[in-house]
């Protein structure tokens, strides 16, 4: 006779969840395989853009609350109409809830963003800081809602890169697959904050992991879709900004014309990254000099954002009504001048003031607003050979957030998809091409990377500049119990003669020893105090550090091109 009915369930039961475990333990042990990196793809889309639409109704409820706007798309025009103790008093506020908040859960104060997503992906396996992520998340939502003058991409950007993280925790990921995940998660993050899966997908390989491997393409696309589908299931299939106009160029003559406007939003995009790191460096500086406590440097920053936004609100938030007003040519010559002056002030004081928030969507509108102005005195100047001024705004737009990212192939098509404007290609991508081209010399390629150059993380250069920093010469070091290892007598008069290293350095400062000097080795030792000699713990090799820098970049070079 068979076994009782509820027997075999039981057994059924047991052997799924034998089969479970199993499949667990292998996945955490040995990575997951295609299909099922896949699904976590999915997950990881599904979450990170359920994280980007919370993130942005978060900022929706708060401005509603406090500002006592309906419509926050038309922030800017309601609070003209507000009481100026209002204007001034909510950006304060938030500050020094902001400071609070960073002072209490971040060593240094500062709000983390899109730079350290780049150098998790470069340096740390595509993991980010967690804890120190969500209170940056916390308080950039908070700055973004009460008059701080920035963008919610960077915030939502590195909130995708925590989500990630712990993904890679849970399963143990390796390198590769933990910097794929994270391409996934910012995919789907961009996605979901734009509804422009194309450029979210493109954003996370060219910005993020900076390259375009074939190995990465399939998930990010899956990650980038499902980002955008929740985007559509909560705000609809609309783009950001709705054009009036019919954008088309007058004649391939006009085409000059946008090489000029490359190379002017090329210099307004250097103009506003210098500001926000002149602001950061002026900030630390008031800080040291007078003492005060870093929690009231966002509120001091919101003090003089409220100041300004009495006159001109349209500095309040992300920008998008004023951006909509340059695309559709409501604005005069000299509005679109004074405002692109006053929002490279606001971010700037912003982002020096330690609020938080991102760079993209203030690009968008200082980009937009210059080239509205260039377009009207090219249109004035050539009527006969030109077309409207709109289309010198959405080139100029994609132009300075083009090379304030340092991504003109994501930026051109996240451009085309934010507008829905498609005919206008040819002119989008002259401006941006050059732009990108000038600043790129002028800066350290983007923002974000130089941002981690003044922090001393070397990723602008490429592998070969910051691989050196992964390796600890004690990983690499040749103890002096083994075959091969350092003369004890050589390591010591090296030592005498000041040539030698900690164990906690790394090749970064080894090589150039190697290169001024050319000896075989250098000793590792630790130093001990006044009564404690040095300890000789072994000898690092030119031969070995080159080996080991070979090896790293072989891998990279493999994982760029598999």
């Amino acid at each position: 006779m068979g076994k009782p009915l509820k027997v075999l369930l039981r057994q059924g039961v047991t052997d799924a969840r034998d089969t479970c475990h199993s499949a667990w333990t292998i996945l955490k042990a040995h990575g997951p395989t295609h299909v099922q990196f896949w699904f976590i793809a999915l997950a990881i889309g599904i979450a990170a853009g359920t994280a980007a639409v919370l993130f942005r109704l978060g900022i929706y409820a708060i401005q509603t609350t406090v500002y006592g706007t309906d419509d926050v798309l038309t922030l800017h025009s309601f609070a003209a109409g507000l009481a100026w103790y209002q204007i001034l008093v909510i950006p304060i506020c938030g500050g020094l809830i902001v400071g609070v908040i960073l002072h209490r859960f971040t060593d240094d104060g500062r709000v983390r963003s899109v730079a350290d997503v780049i150098e998790g992906a470069a340096l740390s396996e595509g993991r980010v800081e967690v804890r120190r992520g969500l209170a940056s998340a916390l308080a950039s939502m908070i700055t973004l809602s009460t008059g701080g003058s920035t963008g919610r991409e960077g915030p939502v950007v590195h909130l995708a890169a925590v989500i990630s993280t712990g993904v890679c925790r849970w399963i143990n990921a390796s390198g590769i697959t933990g910097r794929d995940l994270l391409g996934c998660a910012v995919a789907a993050a961009v996605s979901a904050s734009f509804n422009a899966p194309i450029a979210g997908a493109l954003f996370a390989l060219e910005v993020v992991l900076r390259h375009f491997a074939v190995h990465a393409f399939a998930p990010i696309v899956i990650a980038s879709a499902a980002g955008t589908v929740i985007n559509r299931l909560v705000f609809g299939d609309v783009t950001e900004f709705t054009l009036t106009v019919q954008n088309a160029l007058a004649f391939y003559v006009e085409l000059p014309a946008f090489l000029i406007l490359g190379f002017v939003c090329g210099l307004v995009a250097v103009a506003l990254m210098k500001a926000i790191f002149w602001a950061d460096d002026f900030g630390n500086y008031v800080q040291e000099e007078t003492g005060i406590p870093r929690y009231l440097r966002p509120a001091i920053a919101g003090a003089l954002l409220g100041g300004l936004a009495i006159w001109w609100p349209h500095i309040i938030g992300v920008g998008y009504e004023t951006t909509s007003a340059a695309l559709t040519g409501a604005l005069l010559w000299h509005e679109a001048i004074v405002f692109v002056i006053l929002k490279v002030v606001a971010v700037a004081i912003t982002m020096g003031g330690r609020m938080g928030g991102g760079v993209f969507s203030p690009s968008l509108m200082v980009g937009a607003l210059t080239g509205l102005a260039f377009g009207i005195i090219a249109t004035s100047a050539f009527p006969t050979v030109s077309g409207g001024s709109t289309l010198y705004a959405l080139a100029g737009m994609g132009a300075v957030a083009a090379a304030v990212l340092g991504a003109p192939i994501s930026t051109t098509l996240i451009v085309f998809e934010l507008t829905g404007d498609w005919q206008t290609g040819l002119a989008v991508m002259v401006a941006v091409s050059i732009s990108t081209a000038l600043s790129s010399r002028l800066v350290d390629r983007s923002f974000f990377l130089t941002q981690l150059e003044r922090r001393n993380v070397h990723l602008a250069a490429g592998p070969q500049a910051y691989l050196l920093a992964t390796f600890k010469v004690s990983s690499i070091m040749r103890k002096m119990d083994v075959p091969g290892a350092a003369d004890e007598e050589e390591c010591w008069r090296l030592v005498r003669e000041g040539l030698y290293l900690d164990g906690n350095a790394t090749l970064e400062q080894a090589m150039p020893i190697f290169e001024r000097g050319s000896p075989r080795f250098i000793p590792i030792v630790t130093l001990g105090g006044e009564d404690s000699p040095p300890v000789l713990w072994g000898a690092l090799f030119q031969v070995d550090a080159l080996r080991a820098m070979n090896r790293a970049l072989a891998a990279t070079a493999a994982e760029e091109h598999s």
